[in-house]
């Protein structure tokens, strides 16, 4: 947060001449004071000193991680809406700055919000309802991203790709809340790929960071692997100098579990339990 620091008015003592002062002495005393006071709120208010920024990577100039970016945006035609929760904005690790950095201008959208309707956000909708949108989300209806392009003339299609971004609670919540995510294919990855976003504890071994899901879902679309190294590099890089300073690796909830580390209290909702219990047996949760 930036520190503003503003500029408080406070009366001194009135005060009389040294003869004991008298109501004309006092009263231009008054006015000089209000006049003074008056000059000094007609100051513009100090803000706070931040560190400089770099406006490529979004990060403060001293950790600035613009050497692990490419040198030109990624040529892709696949375009990106990133549906993004409210808190990501504040998380100072977040991944969507370094993937919006990577790309052309244009081919990562980021929308910020709970929900999303058609009169709000007309945008977000024709998207929804253009038959090229898939939305990288998993579950029971969601097909192999993979499959789906071996049976697609891939060149011939510009794909529109919809990421939710927020903790998995809050992209669950968005997608059942909000009816225009239901309108697009629903995919999911396959790809058997650990997360490289060790600083950030994720439900499972399998889950990925929102910059990974779209790493993973380019690289597939555009069939170019590199795309996937490219854009995993800032993240790489993210990590390993937060661990150089301090930071510890996060394992998944997952893998504490299963080698008896999670430390935390078992939760009394049975509901959570189930879900505790998925984590060890089920892994078809997340999006590979």
């Amino acid at each position: 947060m930036d520190n503003v620091s503003g500029t408080s008015e406070e009366s001194g003592p009135e005060t009389g001449d040294d003869g004991g002062g008298t109501g004309t002495g006092t009263s231009t005393m008054e006015d000089g004071l209000v006049n003074a006071f008056g000059d000094l709120a007609a100051l513009p208010v100090e803000v706070g000193e931040r560190r400089p920024t770099c406006l490529r990577c979004r990060r403060p100039q001293k950790v600035c991680l613009c050497p692990f970016l490419p040198q030109q945006p990624l040529e892709v035609s696949t375009c990106l809406y990133v549906v993004q929760h409210p808190a990501e904005e504040s998380r100072v690790l977040r991944t969507v700055p370094l993937l919006a950095a990577c790309l052309p201008q244009g081919k990562c959208n980021v929308i910020v919000g709970r929900r999303f309707n058609e009169e709000k956000h007309p945008e977000l909708a024709a998207v929804c309802r253009d038959s090229r949108t898939l939305i990288l989300y998993p579950g029971p209806k969601s097909q192999n991203l993979e499959e789906l392009v071996q049976y697609q003339d891939v060149g011939t299609v510009k794909h529109n790709v919809i990421i939710i971004d927020g903790t998995w609670s809050q992209a669950k919540n968005m997608f059942l809340k909000n009816s225009l995510f239901h309108l697009p294919k629903q995919v999911q990855l396959n790809r058997t790929l650990s997360s490289q976003y060790v600083i950030r504890t994720q439900p499972s071994n399998i889950c990925l960071s929102t910059l990974e899901c779209a790493a993973v879902a380019l690289s597939i679309l555009e069939q170019n692997d590199d795309i996937q190294e490219v854009l995993l590099r800032p993240l790489k890089a993210l990590c390993s100098f937060q661990l150089q300073h301090g930071a510890q690796i996060h394992h998944s909830k997952e893998h504490l579990l299963k080698n008896g580390m999670y430390d935390k209290p078992m939760p009394k909702n049975k509901r959570k339990i189930k879900r505790m219990e998925k984590l060890v047996t089920d892994h078809n949760i997340c999006p590979r």
